[in-house]
C-alpha cells in the first residue's frame, strides 16, 4: 500500500490514473483520515472534561493552565468534528459521482486542488469570488 505522500506525488507528477481509480485513491485517503480522526477523538476524550481542581492543593496558576488546556482541547475537538463532517460529505459525493464538481458553478475542480484538500467544495474561481 502506498503512503499518502507517495499517492500525492504520483498524482501530481503527471502520472494520471483512470478517473475511477483516481476517485478510489481519494476515497481510500478520506476513509483513512476519517478513521484517524475517530481514533484521535477517543484518545483525547478526557481532555475536554470539566476541570475540577482542589483550590487547597493546587495553585491558581495550575488551575488557569488546566482551564487553558481544556479550552484548546475543545477547539481541537470542534475542528476535528468539522473535518469529519467534510470528509463524510466528500465520501457521499464520490458515491454519487458528484465528487470534483464545484457546488457553485458545476465545473470540474482542478485535480491538484483536490489532491491538496480532498474535501474542497468549490473551484478556485468560485472560491475567489466569496
Amino acid at each position: 500500500m502506498q503512503t499518502l505522500k507517495n499517492e500525492k506525488q504520483s498524482l501530481l507528477s503527471g502520472t494520471r490514473l483512470m478517473t475511477s481509480d483516481r476517485w478510489n485513491v481519494m476515497k481510500h485517503h478520506l476513509k483513512r483520515r476519517l478513521q484517524e480522526l475517530i481514533e484521535e477523538e477517543q484518545i483525547n476524550r478526557d481532555a475536554v472534561r470539566i476541570v475540577e481542581l482542589d483550590q487547597q492543593s493546587v495553585g491558581r496558576l495550575s488551575r488557569m493552565d488546566a482551564i487553558q488546556q481544556q479550552a484548546m482541547a475543545k477547539a481541537i475537538a470542534q475542528r476535528r468534528l468539522i473535518e469529519k463532517k467534510a470528509i463524510k460529505q466528500a465520501l457521499i459525493r464520490i458515491d454519487n459521482n458528484e465528487y470534483g464538481q464545484c457546488i457553485e458553478c458545476g465545473e470540474e475542480i482542478v485535480e491538484e486542488r483536490l489532491i491538496i484538500k480532498p474535501t474542497v467544495l468549490k473551484c478556485l474561481d468560485c472560491f475567489k469570488n466569496l
